[in-house]
C-alpha cells in the first residue's frame, strides 16, 4: 500500500467516511475533521509511518507542516519519510 493511500485510509477513518470519499484536493474542512480530529490523524500517521510530524496542534499556523489539503498532507509525509531513510 502506497503511502498516499495509508494516509487516505487514516484521515477517512478519522472523517468516518470511506477512502474512495477522501481526494487529494480534499481539505481536512471539506471532510468535517474538526482540530481534535486533526492531531488524532498526525498521531495515527505518526504511528503508521514511525515518523515525527513537525505539528504543533496549540498553533497549527506556526508549524512547517502543510495541511492545507490531503494532497499536502501526503506529500509532507513523503519528505519525512525520505528525510529519515537518509
Amino acid at each position: 500500500m502506497s503511502v498516499k493511500d495509508r494516509v487516505i485510509a487514516i484521515i477517512a477513518e478519522q472523517a468516518v467516511l470511506e477512502p474512495s470519499d477522501v481526494t487529494m484536493e480534499s481539505t481536512l474542512e471539506d471532510l468535517g475533521i474538526d482540530s481534535l480530529g486533526l492531531v488524532e490523524s498526525i498521531f495515527a500517521i505518526e504511528e503508521e509511518f514511525d515518523i515525527s510530524v513537525p505539528f504543533n496542534a496549540n498553533e497549527p499556523e506556526a508549524s512547517d507542516f502543510d495541511i492545507s489539503s490531503v494532497a499536502s498532507i501526503v506529500g509532507g509525509i513523503e519528505a519525512l519519510i525520505a528525510e529519515q531513510e537518509k
